[in-house]
Parts: C-alpha cells; structure tokens; sequence
C-alpha cells in the first residue's frame, strides 16, 4: 500500500516546461527525505461540467490548464517524518518565481484504499476526485476494487483509489470544495496509469463492454454529478527519469 499526496494545480498553458523545471528541481530534496515517486500530469483532455470540474477546482482561469500530481510517500509515517524534517532543512527553499499561483493550489494526503497492477513506464493517466459519504465507504471501495480490476484487464498498468477522511479548510481552494462535498462526506482521490494514450483510449472502450461495469442509471455509492475527472500526458514521472 502507500500513502499519497495528490494535487490539482493551476498552471498558464505557456509555463508548460517552466512547471516541469521547478517540479524536476525538487526532486533531490523530496527524494532526500523518503520520496518514492513523483508524478506530475499536464492536461490533455479534461471536461468542464454541469456542477463542478477540475477548471473550478482549482478556480482557473483564463489560459490556464490543470496539472493533476501525486507524491508517493510509501507510508503515512514517512510523510509524517518528511514533513517535520522539510521545516528543519536549511536547504528548503522555494523557488524565486512560481509558475502558478500558488494560493489556488489545491492539496491533501490520502491513505489508499487499494491498488492493482504491475506497473510500468505510464504515458497517459487518467484522474479523478469524488465526494464519498462516509456512510457508503465501504461500497465505494468494493466498486473501486471492481474497477480497478476492469481496467488491468483492459490493459491498464497500475490502477490506484485512495481516500481521505480529513481535509483541512483551504483559505481559496481545497479538495472539499473540488466537489462540493457535504456534511458526512469524505474525498476520494484516485488515477488510472496507461502505456499511450491509445492504450487508454482502446482500453476505455473495453471497458465499457465489460459485463462487471455499473449500468447506465444504476445506483453509485457516490453523486457522480461532482466527480471531477479528467485525462492527462505525463509531464514528470520520478521512476522514469535517468
């Protein structure tokens, strides 16, 4: 299992390899205090919706685009351990001029619900955030299971869904606020990884045909009127960089 930091970040479609550049940067230092992977995913083809996406997640603006990241941290306790040590590293230092405003950032930590796959070099994810009530849990991770297992056979590489309890009030954005959730909700946040994106476009239409997908107009253990979603070119990926 592992412990994720996921983000959703606002970034002027011009300051594409500026973004890359300063996540690339912070690597050393994240790798230093226990990092295990980075990914950081430019927008590709992301839709805006009815109720809520990713464009008012993160209160985009005109120009900008969305970058969907995760930290992989291994365990909640290295994030914990890491998270200490950064405020004590004289090396920390953040960058001179941020690429994207920084205060529309939107960020949490998500204990994993589970994970499938044998992974591999990723080209294409696809991500999403969904309000969970809490009530429903546990059947949104027996769907996820399902899910996770429909896209492996459909040819996806690694397949993950993790869950956050807790999220802290943000001054302009946070999580809660990506997907309107309500009193006795939680947030999901989760990614699918795929060799291309015609590995993933191929495997989605496999999906769709397979018999162990939710029918149209079924019940879901969550509103998907505010799951947030979307699919992204990866732009760093920590275990792929020489």
């Amino acid at each position: 299992m592992t412990f994720i930091q996921g983000f959703l970040v606002p970034v002027p479609e011009g300051n594409r390899e500026k973004y890359r550049e300063m996540a690339k940067s912070a690597v050393p230092m994240f790798e230093k205090h226990g990092m295990v992977r980075m990914v950081e995913c430019w927008a590709d083809d992301v839709p805006h919706g009815e109720t809520t996406d990713m464009y008012r997640a993160t209160k985009a603006e005109d120009g900008e685009i969305i970058v969907f990241s995760w930290v992989d941290w291994g365990t909640k306790e290295a994030w914990q351990k890491a998270h200490k040590a950064f405020s004590e590293d004289e090396e920390m230092e953040a960058p001179a001029e941020m690429p994207f405003d920084g205060m529309r950032m939107t960020f949490a930590e998500f204990d994993t619900l589970g994970e499938a796959g044998p992974g591999g070099n990723s080209a294409y994810v696809h991500g999403y955030v969904a309000p969970v009530p809490n009530a429903g849990k546990d059947a949104f991770a027996e769907m996820c299971a399902t899910m996770r297992e429909v896209a492996i056979d459909a040819g996806a590489l690694r397949a993950v869904d993790s869950f956050a309890p807790s999220i802290a009030d943000g001054k302009i954005t946070d999580f809660k606020q990506a997907v309107k959730a309500e009193q006795g909700e939680s947030v999901a946040f989760g990614f699918t990884e795929w060799a291309s994106k015609a590995d993933y476009e191929a495997g989605m239409a496999k999906m769709r045909e397979d018999d162990r997908m939710p029918a149209p107009g079924s019940d879901m253990p969550i509103d998907g009127k505010r799951l947030i979603f979307g699919g992204f070119e990866v732009l760093l990926d920590t275990a792929q960089e020489g």
